[in-house]
C-alpha cells in the first residue's frame, strides 16, 4: 500500500512512522487514520518487527490534532463515529505487544497528543507542547485521553489538563509523567533509536511478555494481575529464550536469544 500521509521507513528489526502533513500540521484525518490503521495491522502480522517510533514530519508538530474542517462537518451520530474511529486504531497501537515510542518533536495536542497516549512510551523535544484543547472547540476528547491521560497523571491533573485547555511544555509534561525523557531537538530520534536499539537487545519474547502484563495491569484487580501475571510468566519459562538467558548468565556470557 502507498501511503498519502504517512511515511514508513525500516530498519532492522523496527520501523519509524512518520506522520505527513506538514503544511496540516500533520492533523489527524481520516485518511491517515485509515493508513496508521494498515500499518499497525502490518507490524501485528511481521514476526520480525520488534518495535515502532512515531514522530511527525517538519519541526513544528508531532500532531496539531485532529482536522477541524473535517470535524466541523459532524453532528451527534457521525461524531460518534468519528470519535469511534480514531479510538479503535489508537487501541489497536496501544494494545500492540512490541514497545511503541512517540518521539515528540513539536506540538502534540488534541489527537496528537491522545495518539502520543496510545505509545507506551513517550520521548520530547525540548520545544515540544502537549494539550487538550478540545473545550476550546466545545467538545471533548474523542480518542481517549479522558481515560489513558487520567490512569498515566492521575484523576485530578487529567481533569485540570482537559478541562482548562492549558497547554504545557515538555519539562512540565515530563514532571507530571505525561513524558518519559526530554532532549535537546537535534538528538531526539538520535536519543530515542539508541533506546529502542538497547530493548531490543533484550529477550524479545520476554519484553512482549512483560508489556503484555503491564497492560493488562490497567483492567485488572490487583489478585486478578497477580494471578494473570503469574501465567504469563509460567509460559515464558517455557521458552528456549528463557533457557539461553539464564544458562548465559550461569556462564558469565552475552544470552544469543532467537525469539523462541
Amino acid at each position: 500500500m502507498n501511503y498519502e500521509t504517512i511515511l514508513v521507513e525500516e530498519k532492522q528489526n523496527y520501523i519509524i512512522v512518520k506522520l505527513n502533513r506538514p503544511d496540516k500540521l500533520n492533523a489527524l484525518n481520516s485518511l491517515m487514520f485509515n493508513e496508521l490503521d494498515d500499518i499497525i495491522k502490518k507490524v501485528e502480522l511481521n514476526r520480525d518487527i520488534h518495535g515502532i517510533i512515531l514522530t511527525g514530519s517538519g519541526d513544528k508538530a508531532f500532531a496539531a490534532g485532529a482536522d477541524i474542517k473535517e470535524l466541523h462537518e459532524s453532528d451527534d451520530r457521525s461524531g460518534k463515529l468519528f470519535s469511534e474511529h480514531g479510538s479503535k486504531v489508537m487501541s489497536r497501537l496501544a494494545q500492540l505487544k512490541i514497545p511503541t515510542i512517540a518521539a515528540v518533536n513539536g506540538f502534540a495536542l488534541g489527537g496528537g497528543c491522545e495518539l502520543t497516549l496510545a505509545c507506551h512510551l513517550r520521548f520530547a523535544s525540548e520545544n515540544a507542547k502537549f494539550g487538550q484543547p478540545e473545550v476550546n472547540l466545545g467538545i471533548i476528547p474523542g480518542y481517549g485521553a479522558t481515560q489513558r491521560l487520567t490512569h498515566l497523571v492521575g484523576y485530578a491533573k487529567a481533569i485540570e489538563l482537559i478541562i482548562s485547555a492549558n497547554i504545557i511544555d515538555a519539562y512540565e509534561a515530563e514532571k507530571i509523567g505525561l513524558v518519559n525523557k526530554v532532549f535537546p531537538h537535534q538528538e531526539l530520534m538520535l536519543k530515542t533509536e539508541e533506546f529502542l536499539q538497547n530493548v531490543l537487545t533484550k529477550g524479545q519474547i520476554a519484553v512482549s511478555a512483560a508489556i503484555d502484563c503491564i497492560n493488562a495491569s490497567l483492567n485488572l484487580s490487583i489478585a486478578e494481575g497477580l494471578k494473570y501475571e503469574s501465567k504469563i510468566f509460567g509460559q515464558v519459562c517455557g521458552t528456549k529464550d528463557f533457557k539461553e538467558g539464564t544458562l548465559a548468565f550461569l556462564e558469565k556470557r552475552k544470552p544469543n536469544f532467537v525469539g523462541d
